[in-house]
């Protein structure tokens, strides 16, 4: 097994230098997991920040020879839990096949005061991605 620690250049850069965006595990058959840090996204609505996380999210994986389909595990977290089905649509719009395991919590605020939204996954990337 071996673990890379990677910010790639290819995705949006992290908001703090005192983290990485992405932990690489790697099998000795050559097969991954890939473990993302929390994201967050600029937006004044749910739906744009819940976007922007995704589509944040889809570069970070692209960038490890993944996409979203690879995606394993999903935690959301959200400041109002009651806007839960407004986040879903969103999340339907880029998690398209068999769902993912996933956990979803409220939280009373983020690390950035106008962070509404937080998302967390794994993914598993086959041999050879």
């Amino acid at each position: 097994m071996h673990i890379t620690l990677d910010d790639p250049a290819s995705a949006p850069q992290p908001l703090s230098p005192y983290y990485s965006q992405v932990a690489r595990v790697e099998h000795a058959d050559g097969s991954a997991l890939l473990y993302l840090s929390g994201q967050i996204a600029e937006g004044a609505t749910l739906a744009e920040q819940s976007r922007g996380v995704f589509e944040t999210i889809a570069a970070l994986l692209n960038a490890h020879g993944a996409t979203l389909a690879d995606v394993i595990n999903i935690r959301t977290y959200l400041t109002d839990i009651s806007r839960l089905e407004e986040y879903g649509a969103v999340r339907r719009e880029f998690l398209t096949g068999t769902p993912p395991t996933s956990m979803t919590f409220e939280v009373p605020r983020l690390f950035r005061p106008e962070a509404q939204i937080e998302i967390e996954v794994v993914a598993a990337v086959p041999a050879g991605g």
